[in-house]
């Protein structure tokens, strides 16, 4: 078994994809600015709690209550997936385009930090267990 085969890398590689198909859905609503009746899209948000929950039901990753003052991990809602929904916007233009430059803007700059924070902790985690290992 490889390193990056291990759940938390697996989520991890999976935050970092959802961002990657963001970055494209919210280029394309920047590019289709000007066009007629076009409405802005974004992807419905990758819930970690549903990722928790996709593993668990695939066995690969099971909470194990040991102690009776443990909390028990019932209650997560399944389904995780990366869809288009349309994005609600109170502007539009005369045409019927509902993009607003400065919202797709700040959502392509918050999405480039959070895909930064994803690389970083896989890089991080990456690098403490080949430290782990060299010892």
């Amino acid at each position: 078994m490889a390193l990056t085969d291990l759940p938390m890398f697996q989520a991890l590689r999976q935050k970092m994809q959802w961002h990657q198909q963001r970055q494209g859905v919210l280029a394309e609503n920047v590019a289709n600015a000007d066009t007629p009746g076009y409405r802005s899209k974004d992807l419905k948000d990758l819930s970690f709690g549903d990722m928790v929950q996709a593993e668990a039901g695939a066995g690969a990753l099971r909470p194990v209550a040991t102690n009776a003052g443990h909390i028990t991990s019932g209650g997560i809602s399944a389904g995780v997936g990366t869809k288009v929904s349309k994005a609600s916007s109170f502007e539009r233009t005369p045409d019927g385009n509902s993009v607003v430059l400065e919202e797709q803007m700040m959502k392509i700059a918050e999405n480039q930090i959070d895909y930064q924070t994803a690389t970083s902790l896989y890089t991080r985690s990456l690098g403490m267990f080949k430290t782990a290992l060299r010892r």
